[in-house]
């Protein structure tokens, strides 16, 4: 029966200690929702500066608030397919080097999506370009083995096959850019996980 009380203030013991550390967990979960909230407040111009909202709150809760704040930051840093969610990504970036505090290596990091983010437009042009270029000149060449005269100007956003060869030219694209920048933002997130200010 000794044997047993002992077994059991042994797994009663453990149970405390897990549910102790679970406390904190809680808490931290707590501070990172507090700091996408704090960027959220950034993205939507009613908090100016990251840096200082950060600094404010208590030394202890820094790093998971500042983890929060870098979350959702980086899910605003997107491909920009218009011009709005090219705004937003600049505005995520400028968040992201204000947290950094002036440190060499996300400044470098956020230099690197924001050539990404650049290239990808202009690779994006290139490929949709060449598609074109592609289509038009096969269609053109159609024609004139037709010889049909008083044709209108060949488009080849009208041929039948553009549509799925430049969806399929764009998905792979867009993997390739977003598996660069998705790199990147991991790096910047361990940054902020780590950091003690």
């Amino acid at each position: 029966m000794a044997e047993i009380k002992s077994t059991m203030d042994m797994v009663l013991e453990r149970a405390a200690k897990m549910a102790a550390a679970a406390a904190p967990a809680a808490e931290n979960e707590d501070l990172i929702k507090t700091g996408m909230r704090f960027a959220a407040d950034y993205l939507n111009k009613k908090e100016e500066d990251l840096a200082q909202l950060l600094s404010a709150q208590s030394p202890e809760d820094q790093v998971s608030i500042r983890k929060g704040m870098a979350q959702t930051l980086l899910r605003n840093i997107v491909l920009p397919r218009d011009e709005q969610l090219q705004a937003s990504g600049k505005d995520a970036l400028q968040g992201i080097l204000s947290l950094g505090g002036g440190s060499a290596e996300i400044q470098s990091i956020c230099q690197e999506l924001t050539q990404i983010l650049e290239q990808y437009g202009q690779h994006k042009d290139q490929t949709t370009q060449q598609l074109d270029d592609a289509i038009k000149a096969q269609l053109e060449q159609q024609q004139s083995a037709q010889v049909q005269e008083g044709q209108a100007p060949v488009n080849p956003a009208m041929h039948p096959q553009y549509r799925e060869e430049l969806s399929k030219m764009l998905t792979s694209l867009n993997n390739q850019y977003n598996d660069a920048m998705e790199q990147r933002k991991q790096m910047i997130l361990e940054r902020f996980s780590t950091a003690t200010r």
